[in-house]
């Protein structure tokens, strides 16, 4: 029929049992706890597993608690949490806008200290020097280079 209700503060677990009246017997298994109506509270718990039931006549109802628990945790709430992600974003699209807007007016400045020479159109690079010791060969003078057939083996 119903569900058991378990809440987790800090190291207190409190349990609410399904069954619908005041008048609800609980078995916690030897563990410590108050009972107000349909709840079970235990207080300090050290996170270790449970069996507990709880009855009304002849209805019973059985609970197997798992439950981990931290002495130092802080709960947040959906809002809490939504406004430091929102806030987060924001800081983030701050920083992306000034560093565009910084980045964006340094584009047309040669650099101040690593380039001293006056910055003029592009000249094109003269080709290379060529090695003296090839002969460029040139229109009528291939008997230069005539010997140099290759030689079967």
């Amino acid at each position: 029929q119903g569900e058991f209700l378990v809440e987790i503060s800090g190291t207190t677990v409190t349990i609410t049992c399904p069954l619908e009246d005041s008048s609800v017997q609980w078995d916690p298994s030897g563990r410590k706890g108050d009972r107000e109506e349909r709840k079970f509270i235990m207080k300090d718990h050290d996170s270790t597993p449970a069996n507990l039931s709880c009855s009304l006549g002849n209805q019973k109802r059985r609970l197997y608690l798992n439950a981990r628990v931290c002495a130092n945790c802080e709960e947040l709430d959906a809002l809490t949490v939504a406004g430091v992600i929102t806030a987060d974003l924001l800081i983030t699209l701050g920083v992306l806008i000034l560093v565009y807007y910084f980045s964006k007016g340094r584009k047309g400045r040669a650099s101040a200290a690593g380039d001293s020479r006056p910055r003029g159109p592009k000249m094109q690079r003269p080709p290379p020097v060529p090695n003296p010791d090839y002969e460029p060969i040139r229109k009528g003078q291939r008997e230069v280079y005539a010997g140099l057939q290759s030689r079967g083996f």
